[in-house]
C-alpha cells in the first residue's frame, strides 16, 4: 500500500515546527534562563543544542524519512533487538496526549471569561475570592497602578488572577487524595478540545498540513504583540534586564548544563517519536539537514522571543505588586495562568479583553499542534501494525482517530477533578521527567551503535546525495550518548520525591508515578525478549552478541 505523503514540503516543516514550538517555549525556557544565569544560560543552551539537539533531530528525521515508517517499525527495521524502544516513545507520547489537552482546556476557560467586563480576575469581590488573602489593587483614571493602595500586612497575599485560577477554575482541593468530583465545566471544555484535535487529524496529514499553516504561524504574531505591549509598561525594563543579565558563576553548576540539555530534548521533541512519525510521510528526496536546522533555530529563536515577552510583563507585575521578580519567575501553569493575566487588568476597555483573548487563543494554538504530534505518533503506529482480525474494523483512519481520542479523553478526566492539578503534576513529572532520558539513550544506542552511524550516513547519502559531516558521526557515536548518560546519572543521583509548592505527595502517589514511568520503560526489555524468542540460527547468535554487549555497557 502506498504511504500517504505531505502535500507540500512546507506543510511538513510547519508541522515539525508546530511540534517543537509549544508551551515549553513560553513557560519553561524563560524561567530556566532567568534562574540559571540569565544571559549566561545561553552558552550551555546553545552548546547542548549543537551537541545533542541538532544531531539527534537530524538522526530522527533521517530515520523516519528513510524507512517511511513510524517509530516502532522504523527502529525495529534498523535494529530488531531494540524494537521496544520505538514502542516506549509511543507510550510516552500517549501519556503526554492524555494530560496536555487539560492545559488547553484551562486556556479555553480563560479565553471564554475574557469576554466579561470587567475581567473576572481583576478584583477580589467575587464569590470565589478569599478577601483575607486576596491582594487589593486600585488604578487611577489613566489605568496606572497606585502603589499606595496596596494593602500591606503580615498576611501572605495572592493576586486576584491566582485565586481565579486556583479557586474558580481548578477548585483546588487540599491534596491528590482528595479528588472529590469531576468538574463538568472543564470536562466539556476538554471534550471540545479533543473534538478539535479529531477534526484536524481524522483525514491524515493532508488535512493536518493545511491546519498548521495557521496554528504554527499565528502564535508569532501574538508573541510580537505581547512583547510590543510589554515593553511599554512601567517596570518592563527591570524584567528584561533580569532575564538577560549574565550571572557567570551559575553556569559552572552541573545542574544548569543538565537543564540546558533537558530543555533542548523536551522542546525539540527528541525521543517522543513524533519527529520520526512526521518524517515518515515526507518525500525521500527532502533535504534532511536543512529541515533539521530550520526547525531547531526557529525553535530556539521563539524561546528567546518568548523570554523577552514574558519578562517585560513580569517586570511590570513585579513593580505593581512590589514583589521581587525572582519570586514571580516560575515555570509551568502558575506563570501563564496566575501571573501573566495580571498584565491585562490595567488596560482600558476593550483593550484588556482583546489582549487577554488573543493571549489565551495563542496558548491554544501553541499547544494544539504539539498535541497533533503526540496523537499522530499513536495513529501512525496503529496504522503500521493493524492486522487481521482488526483490519476490517480499524482500517479507516476516521475510526482509529476516534478511538484514540476517546480513550485519551477519558484517561485525562482525573486531571480535571478538584485534586486534578496534583495528578497533572504527578503524571507530567514521572512520564516525561523520569522516562525520557533513558528512552533517548536506548534510541541513540540502537540506531548509532547497533545499526551503525556509518550505515545511517550512507542512508542519508542515498536520499540527499552526500553523507553528513564527520561532526555528526562523532556526536551520534560518542558525544550525544555520553551527555544523555551524564544527565540520567545526575538526575537520578539528585532525585527527590515530587512536591507541588509546599504540598508533599503521599507515598502511594510516588509509587503510582513510578508505575506510570514503568509502563513506558518496560517496553524496552519486553522487546528484547521478543527479539530473542523470534530469532533463529545466525540471527540468534547476533542477538546474543548484542545482549552481551549491552550487559557489558551497563
Amino acid at each position: 500500500m502506498v504511504r500517504e505523503q505531505w502535500s507540500r514540503e512546507v506543510e511538513y516543516i510547519l508541522a515539525c515546527v508546530g511540534n517543537a514550538v509549544g508551551l515549553g517555549n513560553l513557560w519553561r525556557f524563560p524561567y530556566l534562563c532567568s534562574s540559571s544565569g540569565g544571559g549566561a544560560f545561553l552558552i550551555p543552551y546553545f552548546v547542548m543544542l549543537f551537541l545533542c539537539g541538532i544531531p539527534l533531530l537530524y538522526m530522527e528525521l533521517a530515520v523516519g524519512q528513510y524507512t517511511n515508517q513510524g517509530p516502532v517499525c522504523a527502529i525495529k527495521s534498523l535494529c530488531p533487538f531494540f524494537q521496544g524502544v520505538g514502542l516506549s516513545t509511543v507510550m510516552l507520547s500517549f501519556f503526554l496526549a492524555t494530560y496536555y489537552n487539560v492545559i488547553l482546556s484551562w486556556a479555553l476557560y480563560f479565553l471564554i471569561e475574557s469576554f466579561q467586563t470587567p475581567l473576572p480576575w481583576s478584583s477580589c469581590n467575587n464569590w470565589w475570592n478569599d478577601i483575607s488573602t486576596c491582594a487589593v489593587y486600585k488604578y487611577n483614571d489613566t489605568g496606572e497602578f497606585n502603589n499606595a493602595s496596596f494593602i500591606k500586612d503580615n498576611v501572605t497575599k495572592e493576586s486576584p488572577s491566582a485565586q481565579f485560577f486556583r479557586k474558580k477554575i481548578l477548585k483546588q482541593s487540599s491534596g491528590i487524595d482528595v479528588p472529590e468530583t469531576i468538574q463538568w465545566e472543564l470536562a466539556l471544555l476538554l471534550l471540545s478540545i479533543w473534538i478539535l484535535v479529531y477534526l484536524c487529524l481524522f483525514k491524515g496529514v493532508q488535512l493536518t498540513g493545511k491546519v498548521v499553516y495557521f496554528t504554527a504561524t499565528f502564535p508569532y504574531l501574538i508573541i510580537l504583540m505581547m512583547m510590543g505591549y510589554g515593553v511599554t509598561l512601567p517596570g518592563s525594563k527591570d524584567g528584561i534586564l533580569y532575564f538577560i543579565t549574565p550571572n557567570w558563576q551559575k553556569i559552572l553548576s552541573p545542574k544548569v548544563w543538565v537543564n540546558a540539555a533537558a530543555q533542548n530534548f523536551n522542546s525539540i521533541g527528541i525521543a517522543f517519536g513524533s519527529m520520526i512519525a512526521f518524517a515518515s510521510y515526507s518525500n525521500k528526496k527532502n533535504n534532511v539537514f536543512r529541515d533539521c536546522l530550520f526547525v531547531c533555530f526557529l525553535n530556539s529563536g521563539t524561546s528567546l522571543l518568548s523570554g523577552f515577552a514574558i519578562f517585560s510583563i513580569l517586570g511590570f507585575v513585579s513593580n505593581k505588586l512590589n514583589i521581587d521578580i525572582e519570586e514571580l519567575a516560575k515555570e509551568g501553569p502558575s506563570l501563564v495562568f496566575q501571573i501573566y493575566p495580571e498584565a491585562f487588568i490595567p488596560m482600558t476597555y476593550p483593550w484588556g479583553n482583546i489582549m487577554a483573548f488573543f493571549f489565551f487563543f495563542n496558548l491554544i494554538c501553541l499547544g494544539i499542534d504539539s498535541q497533533f504530534a503526540s496523537v499522530e505518533v499513536v495513529l501512525t503506529t496503529l496504522k503500521d501494525h493493524i492486522k487481521k482480525p482488526y483490519h476490517r474494523i480499524l482500517k479507516r483512519r476516521e475510526v482509529v482517530t476516534l478511538v484514540v481520542c476517546v480513550v485519551a479523553y477519558f484517561l485525562g478526566l482525573p486531571n480535571i477533578t478538584h485534586g486534578g492539578i496534583y495528578f497533572f503534576k504527578l503524571i507530567d513529572y514521572y512520564s516525561s521527567g523520569i522516562s525520557l532520558m533513558l528512552i533517548a539513550f536506548f534510541e541513540v544506542v540502537a540506531i548509532n551503535w547497533f545499526y551503525g552511524a556509518n550505515r545511517l550516513s550512507k542512508n542519508i547519502a542515498s536520499m540527499n546525495g552526500k553523507e553528513p559531516l564527520f561532526y555528526f558521526k562523532c556526536c551520534w557515536y560518542v558525544v550525544s550518548p555520553a551527555l544523555i548518560l551524564f544527565i540520567m546519572v545526575f538526575n537520578w543521583s539528585n532525585y527527590s520525591p515530587i512536591n507541588y509548592g509546599s504540598y508533599i505527595f503521599p507515598v502511594w502517589a510516588d509509587i503510582l508515578g513510578w508505575f506510570i514511568a514503568f509502563l513506558s520503560l518496560v517496553c524496552i526489555p519486553v522487546g528484547m525478549v521478543k527479539a530473542i524468542y523470534q530469532s533463529d540460527g545466525s540471527s540468534f547468535i547476533s542477538v546474543s552478541n548484542q545482549c552481551l554487549f549491552l550487559f557489558c555497557l551497563l
